[in-house]
Order: C-alpha cells, then structure tokens, then sequence
C-alpha cells in the first residue's frame, strides 16, 4: 500500500511538472526581427545575453529558467542572445559584455545589468515588466 502511494504521488508530481511549460515565458532566440516582432506587440521582453564559456552565465541560467516558469511571467519573452556569434546585432542595443540582462515592455527599456547572479534582484528586473 504504501508504495502504491508513493506510485501515485510521483505521478501526480510528474504531471504537475509537465503542466509548468504551459504557463511559462517563451524562450526564443535573439534576433533583431524577434526583438522588434515583440516589441511592436508589447509584449514584455527579456534578452539574456550570455557565453558558453561564462561562469556567471551559467549562475544566470538556472535561475532565470526557474523564474520564468512561474505563471506570473507566461506573457514574458525571453530572448537568449549569444555574445560570441551575434556582437553585430547586439550593437544597437550597447551591450558590452556576456551576462548583460536586459528588460523592456514593448519599445521602453525598463532595466538592465551585467553580471548579476542574485535570484532576488532578477527577480525585481522580471517584475518590472508585468
């Protein structure tokens, strides 16, 4: 019986997770076109700008995936922008280095940093998009 239990509370757990991705934030590439597709919606808008190499990119990344699956941010668009291969088109937008986290609603640029890991102070960069 008790394992039977167990059973079903793991089931239960699996479908629960499996429900998170439907009120999360959408993930896309950063393209200039996917930014100013957003931006003309007004959507609000997150561009992570990281580096494969980047130890605080890494920090960023697990904590910015378990924010944007809470359903407060199902409408934010995040936009993963890679600092090695897209310098160019990231230009317009002044970013200087990897680990640069940029918020917008539609067109207006809300906040931005570099090189924050604190789940706490991202988490006040999400909510001034809401």
């Amino acid at each position: 019986m008790t394992q039977f239990r167990a059973l079903i509370a793991g089931l239960v757990a699996l479908i629960l997770i499996g429900a998170v991705p439907a009120t999360a934030a959408e993930w896309k590439e950063f393209t200039p076109e996917a930014l100013a597709q957003a931006q003309s919606e007004g959507k609000p808008i997150l561009v992570d700008v990281f580096a494969a190499w980047c130890s605080v990119c890494r920090a960023q990344n697990p904590i910015l995936t378990q924010l944007t699956r809470e359903p407060k941010y199902k409408d934010l668009v995040v936009l993963k922008a890679d600092f090695d291969t897209q310098k160019d088109a990231l230009k317009p937008l002044n970013v200087r280095s990897q680990g640069t986290l940029i918020v917008f609603k539609g067109d207006k640029e809300l906040d931005r940093s570099a090189g924050d890991t604190s789940q706490i102070s991202i988490e006040g960069m999400l909510d001034k998009t809401l």
